[in-house]
């Protein structure tokens, strides 16, 4: 009987034991359910900007009103399309300073659409009519490859990239903005004067900010890019974006910092300057900063040498600048 009882006992154990091995402790099951997913950003491809900067200069000098300018503006458009952005074009006419009506287009690429929670990133794609701080030839217009180009390849290759790599929690609108640099010259000796609060230039984003590619669109915030692409290039932190945006500023500065890009994002305040910027923040309500190649410190010019000269053709653009421009702002995308 005694060894009966102790068989019975044996067994109950083995049973008990049996149960206990199989149940997940409750420690582990929580820390499986608390696992949160890493975050892989993309790598920009510096040569692919560079690509689509060349590509934009082959056409020549995208002054509007020319053949260039239509031609080029149709390849955007055709590529953006191709990389499965929502795009709209919004055609418009505006007189210029010396009462030529130009005849402009807006291109907007918009990736998940139908996310409310929106990043806006712009530059434009126009090139400057005449070449006003040139000593030669200033009355024949400019490449353009860093001012305006590179703004342009930066975004194009951004585009190619969510295209692959869509973004989850994000909607990204990219907006090329027309006429920004039809501006009059220094030594214009006309006596036209634009509206009161507008300029001669940044006709597109003038345009756009009181007339929206969508009804009451807003986005969380925006970052313009104007001569992003020069070698040496320093982007400073600029006064109107310091005004509106400084929070987003500093996410751009320090995000870049952390990547080892602090000799291009330089931790300075700077003057204000005139840019697309200014009425998106001012008329579209946006809170939008300025990455823009602009040295407050030089006495003889706040731009770089190039700046509305022939200089500013293919050779001056740098890989190095471009990567640096590209690989911050998708990690700050990325990571939004």
């Amino acid at each position: 009987m005694r060894n009966k009882i102790v068989a019975l006992l044996f067994l109950i154990l083995i049973l008990t034991l049996s149960v206990c091995n199989n149940k997940k402790p409750e420690k582990e099951e929580k820390s499986v359910l608390t696992e949160k997913k890493s975050i892989i950003v993309p790598v920009f491809m510096a040569d692919s900007a560079y690509h689509y900067i060349r590509e934009q200069v082959d056409f020549g000098p995208r002054v509007p009103n020319t053949p260039p300018h239509l031609y080029c503006g149709n390849y955007l458009i055709e590529k953006f399309r191709n990389y499965a952005a929502e795009v709209q074009v919004q055609d418009f006419q505006q007189t210029a300073y010396n009462g030529e009506m130009l005849n402009l287009r807006n291109i907007i690429a918009s990736f998940n659409p139908d996310n409310s929670r929106r990043i806006l990133l712009a530059a434009h794609w126009d090139t400057r009519p005449v070449a006003d701080k040139d000593s030669i030839r200033t009355d024949v217009p400019i490449d353009g490859a860093n001012d305006g180009a590179s703004g342009v390849g930066v975004l194009m290759e951004i585009a190619r990239v969510i295209s692959m790599y869509p973004l989850e929690n994000i909607g990204v609108d990219i907006i090329l903005f027309d006429g920004e640099d039809y501006g009059e010259p220094e030594s214009y000796p006309g006596q036209a004067t634009p509206e009161p609060g507008n300029t001669w230039w940044c006709l597109g984003s003038q345009y756009w900010s009181v007339n929206k590619h969508k009804p009451r669109y807003m986005a969380y915030y925006g970052i313009l890019l104007d001569m992003v692409g020069a070698e040496n290039a320093e982007f400073h932190m600029e006064g109107v974006s310091m005004m509106y945006a400084e929070k987003v500023v500093e996410k751009v500065w320090s995000t870049a910092a952390q990547l080892g890009y602090r000799e291009f994002f330089i931790p300075q305040r700077s003057p204000e300057i005139t840019d697309d910027h200014v009425f998106i923040n001012r008329d579209a309500r946006i809170p939008t900063i300025n990455i823009v190649d602009y040295d407050p410190f030089n006495q003889n010019s706040y731009f770089p040498s190039y700046h509305h000269t022939h200089a500013d053709n293919i050779s001056i653009i740098d890989k190095n600048t471009l990567k640096a421009v590209g690989q911050t702002l998708l990690q700050v995308l990325y990571h939004e």
